[in-house]
């Protein structure tokens, strides 16, 4: 689906993670943006792969958050 040169790898293979895809289709008001490996990609750094498995959000615990003065 990559028409970039150097083109992405497999949104299923190991070096997916490592490899930034281009967003090919951003809507920021629906919190959401497609990718061009066909990955999309949530605000809330959930996923939903080409195959269509899920990859849940990446939250970070509560003890790690920054807190405003």
């Amino acid at each position: 689906m990559c028409t970039h040169r150097s083109s992405c790898p497999a949104a299923d293979s190991p070096e997916a993670r490592a490899v930034t895809a281009h967003v090919v289709a951003a809507h920021p008001e629906q919190g959401w943006n497609l990718l061009c490996d066909g990955t999309v990609v949530f605000d809330d750094t959930g996923e939903l792969l080409p195959d269509g498995r899920v990859v849940a959000p990446r939250r970070v615990p509560a003890g790690r958050l920054v807190m405003a003065a």
